[in-house]
């Protein structure tokens, strides 16, 4: 009766050898390709340290005076601009000024990264049904996989380092972005479709002046809730070298430093708010100019 009160597993040696296949199997494919991947992302590398010396080089009233310029552009609200820049002042104050902006200068590209690859996988996606049934599972799996384990093959083909934490952080962030962007485009209405076909649009043309406007809001909150992703991935990639908010949180942990963690944590929050509020508020604009021109 052992096979009813045991689980029936494989054999222990059997399972020991696929384990030892595979990683055998990653090791190789790493030393093979490994430089040759990291020569894809030298772009990457030289996007990163120039969004992060800019942050960082760029005296402190100019970049807070070019953070409140885009929070009011997007806003519209003067609450909002009024918190940004208190929230900075209070970062700065802190002597949190340059991990801030290094974290910041992280999240820019995350974020410029994730809508680049994540909206045209959005389109592509609402556009068959077929592609969607095979992109939802791994979407699945991307949002579901433990944080931690992202580092793991990351590290093994790039080493340590910003690069590999840039991309283990748009591996976690991206998913809302692709799935937000299927969602708003296959939410337009189907009217609004028939209107533009009866007026002759080519599918380019529907796209780029009927779904993708319409669609705005949505994939507004779809870089809402990747900023916010990419801002809790920071933590865990400061293990592998990501420099910013992360890495003091970090050392807090190692070292017992309760008011180190909590400082940076509430910087982070900080950050997190002012970009959730903003990208929101943004969304909220969208939505009233639709509701305006299309009733």
């Amino acid at each position: 009766m052992d096979w009813f009160t045991k689980f029936p597993t494989m054999n222990a040696d059997s399972l020991r050898d696929l384990k030892k296949g595979i990683d055998e199997a990653f090791r190789g494919f790493t030393r093979a390709y490994g430089d040759g991947i990291e020569s894809i992302f030298v772009p990457l590398q030289h996007f990163l340290i120039w969004s992060e010396r800019f942050m960082t080089k760029t005296p402190w009233p100019i970049i807070i005076l070019l953070i409140a310029a885009i929070a009011w552009f997007a806003s519209r609200n003067w609450k909002i601009v009024a918190g940004t820049v208190a929230t900075l002042l209070l970062i700065g104050y802190f002597d949190m000024w340059d991990d801030t902006m290094k974290t910041v200068s992280m999240i820019f590209v995350c974020t410029v990264l994730s809508i680049a690859i994540g909206i045209p996988i959005g389109i592509i996606m609402s556009r068959s049904d077929r592609v969607q049934n095979v992109v939802n599972p791994i979407l699945d799996v991307m949002q579901t996989m433990p944080s931690f384990v992202y580092l793991i093959p990351v590290v093994m083909l790039l080493g340590i380092g910003k690069v590999p934490g840039l991309i283990a952080v748009v591996i976690y962030a991206i998913p809302p972005m692709i799935r937000l962007t299927n969602l708003g485009i296959r939410l337009v209405d189907k009217d609004v479709l028939e209107a533009a076909d009866a007026f002759g649009s080519s599918s380019w043309q529907k796209l780029k002046n009927v779904q993708m406007p319409l669609a705005l809001p949505t994939i507004m909150a779809g870089i809402n809730q990747t900023i916010m992703m990419a801002l809790a991935m920071v933590v865990i990639a400061s293990m592998i070298g990501v420099q910013g908010l992360g890495q003091p949180v970090l050392k807090a942990i190692s070292n017992q430093y309760f008011t180190l963690g909590i400082f940076n944590g509430l910087a982070i929050v900080g950050i997190a708010i002012i970009f959730d509020r903003v990208s929101q508020a943004f969304g909220k604009r969208l939505q009233k100019h639709r509701e305006i021109v299309h009733g």
